[in-house]
């Protein structure tokens, strides 16, 4: 579980080798984020446009777990180097060995935080 997830992070956001999209992602991929449609090409064309926008955009994986079916991601996004960045969580439920469900939250990283403790 955790290879896949892995893979689809370096291969498909950070490679933007959307090409690879059906390795990892159900064609009815159902999308929580309150931005995206439903499906796995919806998702294709946002990553796609995405890297044009950004072609430096990188996620960091800092920290991944699982459960059951279920892959929790922590990591940093940058949007190119020099960036602060954006502590980002995801959420994936996998079926059939594929993502199927994906749920995200996001927290730009402050310069500095009360406890000294960075936040990603």
């Amino acid at each position: 579980m955790s290879t896949l997830i892995r893979d689809y992070v370096e291969l498909v956001w950070n490679q933007g080798r959307t090409d690879l999209a059906g390795r990892f992602l159900t064609e009815d991929l159902v999308q929580h984020n309150p931005n995206l449609p439903d499906g796995r090409k919806p998702l294709v064309d946002f990553i796609d446009g995405f890297r044009r926008q950004l072609p430096q955009a990188r996620f960091e994986i800092r920290r991944l777990a699982a459960q059951d079916d279920l892959v929790f991601v922590h990591s940093l996004f940058t949007a190119e180097p020099g960036h602060r960045g954006v502590a980002v969580v995801d959420v994936f439920r996998l079926a059939g060995g594929l993502i199927a469900e994906h749920w995200d939250l996001r927290e730009d990283v402050p310069e500095t935080t009360v406890s000294g403790h960075a936040i990603v």
